[in-house]
């Protein structure tokens, strides 16, 4: 598919808009597949451009998160490692599988947490003491969110914030941090499962890759400097808009 120099510039900026918002809050997509398939990309060719742009993105946050010291890697392994297998095994099952249960399940699930993250006023100010032991936390929630991703994805950022606010009582920019490691984890799966498919197209994808890292780049710095008061009404706004955008898909 050859795209024109017009296109060209509309993907960079959407990859610097969409890396922008995914550094800080998720939802990045959002802002990007709805762009790929309104340029003529067939479904699932947008979904595997948007994940190839969005892996750049993911690692660019995660790396300036993991530089300010906000994320410690060592204590992160585990959960890369589970998130990985999870990721795979979704990947997996969705090629003989209806993901129709789960389109419906996931904005319930996301009302909950942007419900619980609304009323809970205090969560992610600081850190709190933790509900749970961290190897267990990333055993469970790094196959499941990882299994999640790798079958469907919408919101898994937004999962994993929520679960690392509430059960590891992270701060609001740590939670952010480990998410953005956590969700390239699981990035680069899908991706490959999508390059052995053919379903990238990579004129489109590492333009977008460009605009993705320097816009990740800028979102997790401003995340980075303005902190938790900053960061919880950016996430509460993109929980909810993805909530809109799969209600309207669903069943719009």
């Amino acid at each position: 598919m050859e795209l024109s120099l017009v296109s060209l510039g509309i993907l960079f900026v959407t990859g610097l808009c969409a890396g922008f918002v995914d550094a800080i809050a998720g939802g990045g997509g959002l802002i990007a597949l709805p762009v790929l398939l309104a340029l003529g990309l067939p479904p699932a060719q947008a979904l595997g451009t948007n994940k190839l742009q969005g892996s750049f993105g993911t690692l660019s946050a995660a790396a300036n998160f993991i530089s300010k010291g906000l994320v410690d890697l060592r204590q992160c392994w585990i959960g890369m490692g589970f998130t990985f297998c999870g990721a795979v095994m979704g990947a997996v099952v969705i090629q003989g599988m209806d993901s129709g249960f789960i389109k419906h399940l996931i904005p319930v699930l996301l009302l909950v947490v942007f419900f619980y993250t609304l009323f809970s006023r205090t969560l992610g100010l600081k850190q709190s003491t933790p509900k749970m032991g961290r190897n267990l936390f990333f055993g469970l929630f790094g196959l499941g969110l990882g299994f999640y991703d790798g079958f469907f994805g919408p919101g898994t950022g937004s999962f994993w914030t929520g679960a690392l606010l509430v059960f590891l009582g992270l701060d609001m920019t740590g939670a952010v941090g480990t998410t953005r490691v956590m969700n390239f984890v699981s990035n680069i799966v899908a991706l490959t499962v999508f390059i052995i498919g053919g379903n990238v197209l990579w004129s489109a994808g590492l333009v977008m890759a460009a605009g993705q890292v320097i816009g990740a780049r800028a979102g997790s710095g401003l995340a980075i400097r303005k902190g938790a008061v900053f960061i919880r009404p950016f996430f509460l706004t993109v929980v909810f808009l993805t909530i809109v955008r799969l209600i309207y898909v669903n069943y719009g």
